[in-house]
């Protein structure tokens, strides 16, 4: 019985992980899973990044993609996830654009070149429990490219930090992905302020050390910079 009760809660944690391995544009699809988006290291196990000081916070990838995605300036994107993604905490989009002589398909995207473009915030329920945009459903939150992004090639970067054990230290749990993209019809925004992952977090901010039974949905603070909207 324990055994079975084992496999039971084994396959119930592996189900409560995810991946994100295709961008949506516009409504449009990556043509396949892990097209432009760069395979992440957990494609099969679907466990997350655990320290905020790892490299693999950046992209998490075991590889580069073989393709790169053109998002027109202004686009409605969000990603795809594997299983539901049903951890409760925020969502965050990241560009980072790839320095001239280098390409999206091969760029590791090192360094302070990072800015944000999308988070989210929690509400709070008619139960007093605090509920998440996009919690309990295989489709991320739309983002915005904003429309001043000049033109170019960039990694995007989406997350999501799982944050139901993050009232311990390195509790919180990270499941991201980065696309290799090529954004067109951009404008002469100057993107900022510039981070570097790792680097942009520590493992006692307060959007990572939480616990979330102990907040108000007003008092949360995503971690990373403010967002550049342009």
């Amino acid at each position: 019985m324990k055994f079975l009760t084992g496999l039971l809660l084994a396959a119930t944690a592996v189900q409560a992980h995810y991946t994100f391995p295709r961008l949506v544009i516009n409504g449009k699809s990556e043509e396949a899973d892990w097209w432009a988006t760069r395979r992440t290291k957990n494609a099969d196990s679907k466990t997350g990044v655990e320290s905020a000081a790892s490299g693999d916070i950046r992209c998490y990838s075991s590889q580069t993609a073989s393709n790169i995605a053109t998002v027109p300036a202004g686009a409605t994107i969000h990603y795809i996830s594997t299983q539901q993604v049903n951890h409760p905490g925020p969502t965050q989009y990241y560009l980072a654009k790839v320095p001239e002589g280098k390409s999206a398909s091969n760029w590791d995207g090192s360094g302070n070149v990072w800015f944000k473009i999308h988070t989210t915030t929690p509400t709070m329920d008619s139960n007093k429990q605090l509920t998440w945009p996009a919690q309990n459903t295989y489709v991320l939150t739309n983002a915005t490219i904003p429309a001043a992004t000049p033109d170019g090639e960039y990694l995007l970067r989406v997350e999501q930090i799982a944050l139901h054990l993050a009232n311990r230290p390195n509790g919180a749990q990270f499941y991201l992905a980065c696309t290799q993209i090529k954004i067109t019809g951009g404008g002469n925004g100057t993107p900022g302020p510039l981070v570097a992952f790792p680097g942009a977090y520590s493992a006692n901010d307060p959007g990572i050390l939480v616990n979330l039974g102990a907040i108000t949905a007003d008092s949360y603070v995503p971690p990373g910079p403010a967002v550049w909207s342009g």
